[in-house]
């Protein structure tokens, strides 16, 4: 097999033949795509991932792709794990609303979120959901505000890390409530939520690709939703937004996408661009994530050009919410 690189003495028409050669041989029959997940199984950001890894995998032909679950440090354990990774197209980031926050959250970075990975595009995007233990006093908004009021500095809001999308939702219902809480940090959705249904804390804000099977199961309350219209989900079509609650301009999605190391090959870029395009249109794809309550992007996010300028934006728009919040990791 023909090596896949560049080389910058070689000269351009060198750079040129290289490109088309990794293009050919992307990818290799005897190497196996990796989709690294900077959090632990079975939260929703794993789901979509195994999900796209199946659609994606139908797009080049049925090539393997496997999940590495590289949990810790809020996310940047793994994210760093792909920026360091040899940029040749087979170590891949799937990640969520964390590529644009941790930015914040963290003194320092081992990585730079802006030079150091190429963005390959959007995926999903998740409402969520402010649910409860089952024992909890309240049973809808309004009760639960006036307990909140009643119980300041006395509840415990579970999170899976500092960062993660939870977190975020957390912070705003804290924020937006005036009304302080216990941010209790897990290793992952799993955990924090296994730690919900027995009791140990009180309220979590979720992604509803998770709430959602807890809700039929009657483990959790669900008290609203994070979007700006009601959801359509047959588990959440009578569950009120955050807004109608009377929590102003309370609206927050959760989007995932998909980053390679900076330097991967052009060619390369563009076959992975082009399978994501086409398992975003899988109807199995699109199946799975409505049945969830998350929405498939199907716009210039797509694409790398509006996936980076959409995570720029998205950093300056939380920026200012983790400040104000005081909250920092070292």
């Amino acid at each position: 097999m023909r090596a896949c690189f560049f080389s910058a003495a070689a000269g351009l028409g060198a750079v040129l033949v290289s490109g088309s050669a990794c293009a050919q041989d992307y990818p290799a029959a005897n190497k196996t795509i990796t989709f690294v997940l900077p959090y632990a199984a079975g939260g929703p950001t794993d789901k979509a991932a195994r999900d796209l890894a199946q659609s994606m995998s139908k797009a080049l032909g049925g090539h393997s792709i496997v999940i590495d679950n590289a949990a810790g440090a809020s996310g940047s354990i793994g994210t760093n794990k792909v920026a360091k990774a040899p940029a040749d197209g087979y170590t891949l980031l799937f990640t969520h609303i964390a590529q644009a926050t941790l930015v914040s959250f963290f003194r320092q970075l081992p990585y730079n979120v802006e030079k150091d990975f190429e963005y390959l595009g959007l995926v999903s995007e998740n409402p969520m959901n402010l649910i409860g233990r089952p024992n909890l006093p309240a049973n809808n908004m309004a009760e639960l505000i006036a307990w909140a009021q009643n119980n300041k500095g006395k509840i415990n809001i579970s999170n899976a890390g500092p960062g993660s999308a939870s977190h975020l939702c957390g912070m705003l219902f804290q924020s937006t409530l005036k009304v302080d809480m216990t941010s209790v940090p897990y290793k992952g959705t799993a955990p924090a939520m296994t730690d919900l249904i027995g009791g140990q804390v009180d309220l979590m804000c979720d992604q509803t690709t998770t709430t959602i099977p807890q809700i039929e199961g009657k483990k959790v309350k669900s008290f609203a939703v994070t979007t700006a219209t009601r959801l359509s989900s047959p588990v959440l079509k009578d569950m009120p937004t955050m807004q109608e609650a009377g929590l102003k301009d309370f609206t927050v999605t959760i989007w995932q996408g998909l980053y390679a190391p900076k330097g991967t090959p052009a060619p390369v870029l563009k076959k992975l661009n082009d399978a994501l395009k086409v398992a975003v249109k899988d109807p199995e794809f699109i199946r799975k994530q409505d049945a969830g309550g998350a929405s498939v992007i199907h716009d210039p996010r797509n694409d790398p050009a509006g996936h980076k300028a959409f995570v720029l934006s998205e950093m300056a728009k939380w920026a200012p919410i983790i400040k104000a919040a005081g909250v920092y990791a070292d």
